[in-house]
């Protein structure tokens, strides 16, 4: 069982917001935790009580990777663990748990998304970005093999390590630790040279629904993939341990 204490004194106020779901952890043998980043409040961890009950009104499927919902919750800002009080579905995907490319794209977006916001505070624009794109995905009906790709390299906007695209003839090379493009080798080993960082620089430039003219290898994709996670890790203390991207270089050759 999870120990995370609760405090009763804590002034609460029942609110309705929106959510997308990361996560979920056993409490007790009827009760979940679920880690859900709403629009509202940032991450929090929401107690729902009986749910693992055959008799709860409220079905587990509402709590899998990435779903969209609406909830009603008792939120306390003096409070680790927040109490729920109504959940329903605010968004059913049309894709994404029936094709195993997306579903296996999703469970990697959803371990991204997990090692990357860590904070808190609510961010309105992150939220949306969040939801927006993963509606687009789930709509597509080709030509998303990059989107992950494309995913992390809009994410990083919003996390504020986004790279310069200031990439020439005369600066190919891509410095992973500074977020930009220099002409020659920089004295450190966290970098990637042409072709790669050409390619690199293409996707920066390419929209979601551009994907169809990126056209790159299987290969190459799975490199820009190392050089992101890679990445990722530079800029931020939390990104470690991903282990999702393993089961994309099967799925997606």
């Amino acid at each position: 069982m999870t120990n995370i204490s609760l405090n009763p004194v804590a002034i609460r106020e029942l609110v309705n917001t929106t959510g997308i779901v990361l996560g979920r952890i056993k409490y007790s043998e009827t009760s979940v935790i679920a880690r859900i980043y709403t629009r509202h409040f940032g991450l929090q961890s929401y107690l729902l009580k009986g749910v693992r009950s055959s008799k709860s009104k409220i079905k587990m499927n509402l709590l899998g990777h990435l779903s969209l919902v609406e909830i009603v919750v008792y939120h306390s800002e003096r409070s680790q663990l927040q109490h729920l009080k109504q959940i329903r579905s605010a968004y059913n995907y049309t894709s994404i748990p029936f094709d195993v490319r997306k579903s296996s794209i999703a469970l990697f977006l959803n371990e991204i998304l997990n090692k990357s916001i860590i904070e808190v505070e609510p961010s309105p624009n992150l939220f949306d970005f969040i939801v927006n794109t993963i509606q687009i995905f789930d709509v597509m009906e080709d030509h998303f093999s990059d989107f992950h790709l494309l995913f992390m390299l809009q994410l990083s906007k919003h996390l504020g390590f986004y790279p310069r695209e200031n990439f020439t003839a005369f600066q190919p090379v891509f410095d992973l630790k500074e977020g930009l493009f220099r002409a020659g080798v920089p004295n450190h080993p966290d970098f990637i040279n042409t072709p790669l960082s050409e390619n690199f620089f293409r996707l920066l430039n390419t929209g979601f629904n551009e994907m169809a003219g990126l056209k790159i290898s299987k290969e190459t994709r799975r490199q820009l993939l190392e050089t992101l996670i890679t990445y990722y890790g530079l800029h931020l203390p939390s990104f470690k341990d991903i282990k999702s991207h393993e089961v994309l270089k099967v799925v997606l050759g």
